[in-house]
């Protein structure tokens, strides 16, 4: 008896699943429940500097135009997450945004990478309710995921509504390890 173990060579149809399932599970993120108290690690100073004690410039008023954009994607909230999906059947992340703005009377690019390349860059300090938010949820500096900044608490937690790839249209906080780490930049549009 031989105790060798022989492999087969992974089909061309097997790759191309694999390969899909991949790009899927890092297209848009997902959110994990953590503590939005607690201290994350950062792995960029001037990050760490602008995220860990945010002093932000924001005054607490929204206008009319933000606070309809908001309720707007409020009312999607616990939609499904769908890749390449636009509508309240399912959503990709920079679908959600693209229907958000469209209702709103404002046209984004259907690509969060092309949505990234609007508007004008803020410091994270800067951000409102109505800005977007932009990741690299697959590590590096490629923008994959786009978020909206729904609010900012007093003590200057930044949070946003996006759909995640696992919960769907969820409220997450850039205080979260995961968004803090996969955080790129922030774009004013409106």
């Amino acid at each position: 008896m031989n105790d060798r173990i022989f492999c087969r060579k992974p089909s061309i149809r097997n790759l191309w699943l694999f390969t899909t399932v991949s790009l899927f599970a890092v297209s848009c993120g997902s959110s994990k429940n953590i503590s939005a108290k607690k201290n994350t690690p950062y792995k960029n100073v001037a990050k760490a500097e602008n995220l860990r004690k945010l002093d932000s410039r924001f005054d607490g008023k929204v206008s009319k135009s933000i606070s309809e954009l908001l309720k707007d994607a409020e009312k999607y909230l616990g939609a499904p997450y769908k890749f390449g999906g636009s509508t309240s059947s399912g959503f990709d992340c920079s679908g959600f945004a693209l229907k958000v703005f469209e209702e709103n009377d404002y046209k984004l690019p259907r690509r969060s990478a092309d949505q990234a390349e609007t508007g004008s860059e803020i410091d994270i300090k800067e951000a409102k309710p109505g800005d977007l938010l932009f990741f690299a949820t697959a590590g590096g500096t490629k923008v994959s995921h786009v978020g909206i900044v729904h609010d900012i608490g007093n003590d200057g937690e930044v949070r946003f509504i996006h759909a995640s790839t696992t919960k769907g249209v969820i409220i997450s906080s850039l205080n979260e390890t995961y968004w803090n780490k996969a955080y790129l930049h922030a774009k004013r549009v409106l």
